[in-house]
């Protein structure tokens, strides 16, 4: 697999950065409205989220949300030794297989986060930004999906 370009990644992702919350809500949005199957899975204290926009503003989500920014922002840190995070992602991969997260449904996070990003950057986000990003993307699912391993 081809490395993606470092500088597309880290210049796009520090535009993000300024505002992951925001960001990120935006790309969860998106990720319930492609595959609203998800919602039931995030669940707190056994309550279920009537609606997207009810689990979208809970501080509980919303400290997921956050979660999922700083992996993303680990690995555009690491963008050149992506290997540095295998373990780490493999767990995360474990985690999210043992609440009940098909890996198919990584590709559907995948479109939210390009999605979230075109919103973000505008015109800036150039088919050469959203290829390194699908690169990137890709390899982080690679590392995750050791999780689920052995099923």
């Amino acid at each position: 697999m081809e490395r993606p370009e470092p500088e597309l990644i880290r210049q796009s992702w520090r535009t993000v950065s300024r505002n992951p919350l925001e960001h990120g809500t935006v790309l969860f949005a998106r990720l319930f409205a492609l595959e609203p199957s998800l919602l039931p899975l995030f669940q707190y204290n056994g309550r279920q989220f009537s609606s997207p926009e009810d689990c979208l503003s809970s501080p509980e989500f919303l400290d997921h949300i956050r979660k999922v920014m700083l992996v993303i922002d680990a690995a555009v840190t690491n963008v050149e030794d992506l290997s540095s995070l295998e373990e780490y992602l493999a767990s995360l991969g474990k985690k999210h297989r043992a609440v009940g997260v098909r890996l198919s449904s990584f590709s559907t996070v995948g479109e939210s986060l390009l999605y979230m990003l075109e919103r973000c950057l505008g015109p800036a986000f150039t088919p050469a930004t959203r290829a390194a990003w699908s690169q990137l993307y890709g390899a982080v699912v690679q590392a995750m999906s050791r999780g689920w391993d052995g099923e």
